[in-house]
């Protein structure tokens, strides 16, 4: 099975992989390096991380990368990105074609792809507004309301979890977490009860170590400028609290050691999927030995309240929530333990890898 995984990387990211990657000169060490740092490893599947010779994984959306490739199989470097990455497809004979970045390359993509590809895949567990997937042969991800709504408009969709990185187990082992409470993600004037929430944990840190990082959006940083303080736009800025333990945002590598260097994960949804549970953060919290408090819901099987979670209901039962936990360091500690061995036998590399052939095979 030939199979070629398309991703993308988060804007803010790339900041990061342009200073990893400085040194880089070709495809191969670029992708090489970027594939080193894990970010967005949950979703890379199993053989592009072993480098499998029948396997192609890219970032069709990063262009220094794609501009490599075009330029080392003969393409001209002005190439668009759509046609460099159907020529990747079809320089690699694709028969299955996994693409996590289907508002990017939808179904005009779809329907371009070369004959030797049999069966398209994507994932999408975020809203798509009125997005049309329906030349995609199958839709997957692990939000099973986000999968209901695509079934009603008569497109084939399946239950496909992120997997533990096995990268994560040396971060995990770290017992010196002097980071009491850990939370990286976005900031928005759209994220109103995210922003509750970070507000009122973010009180607490005149008794505990608190670590926010902050992906902030452009409003807010306009608000929270020189400039932007002349202006009306106190409703865009962060509270005292919040700024006060802000830093700046972390991926790949960094985020794993900050988890490894945290005793609680706090996490949040930002209301996509109803009661459903299941970001990204939940599979890396645990994989790198925290304990990760996170709001209530219906979260992927293993991830238990009160045994290898622990959940709130809103923002003061969250902040009460954690400086008990902190004050009851063997319960928490725990409670982490159980959460990375949940992680870790439940969604292996092996066994995501595994439900993919299946659910390809299947499509």
């Amino acid at each position: 099975m030939r199979v070629f995984q398309n991703s993308g990387v988060y804007p803010a990211y790339l900041q990061r992989l342009n200073m990893l990657a400085g040194g880089a000169r070709s495809f191969s060490d670029r992708l090489a390096l970027f594939l080193d740092d894990r970010y967005g490893a949950c979703h890379i599947l199993k053989p592009a991380m072993d480098r499998s010779p029948e396997f192609f994984f890219t970032n069709g959306d990063d262009e220094i990368l794609q501009r490599y490739w075009a330029i080392e199989n003969g393409l001209p470097a002005s190439s668009d990105m759509e046609k460099i990455l159907l020529s990747q497809i079809e320089h690699h004979r694709t028969e299955i074609f996994y693409n996590l970045d289907p508002m990017r390359y939808g179904n005009e993509f779809v329907r371009k792809l070369p004959g030797s590809v049999r069966k398209s895949i994507m994932w999408r567990a975020a809203p798509s507004s009125n997005a049309d997937f329906g030349a995609y042969d199958l839709i997957v991800c692990n939000f099973p309301l986000i999968l209901e709504g695509y079934r009603k408009l008569g497109w084939r969709a399946e239950y496909f979890t992120p997997a533990h990185d096995p990268a994560m187990d040396s971060y995990a082992e770290n017992r010196n977490r002097p980071i009491d409470v850990l939370f990286v993600g976005g900031y928005s004037r759209h994220h109103r009860r995210r922003a509750e929430i970070l507000e009122a944990v973010s009180a607490i840190r005149r008794d505990f170590e608190v670590h926010y990082h902050l992906d902030r959006s452009r409003l807010t940083r306009l608000a929270e400028s020189p400039i932007g303080w002349l202006l009306p736009l106190g409703k865009h800025r962060r509270p005292t609290n919040i700024r006060a333990v802000s830093r700046a945002p972390l991926f790949g590598r960094e985020l794993y050691e900050a988890i490894s260097k945290s005793k609680i994960v706090l996490n949040g949804a930002v209301d996509m999927a109803g009661t459903d549970r299941g970001n990204m953060r939940c599979w890396e919290s645990l994989g790198c030995g925290a304990l990760m408090v996170s709001d209530a819901g219906v979260y992927p099987e293993g991830m238990v309240d009160n045994v290898s979670v622990v959940t709130y209901e809103d923002a003061e039962s969250a902040q009460l929530k954690i400086v008990k936990l902190l004050r009851e360091p063997e319960r928490l500690q725990a409670l982490a333990k159980e959460g990375t061995r949940t992680v870790r036998t439940s969604y292996s590399k092996h066994a995501q890898w595994l439900n993919f052939q299946q659910l390809a095979g299947n499509a």
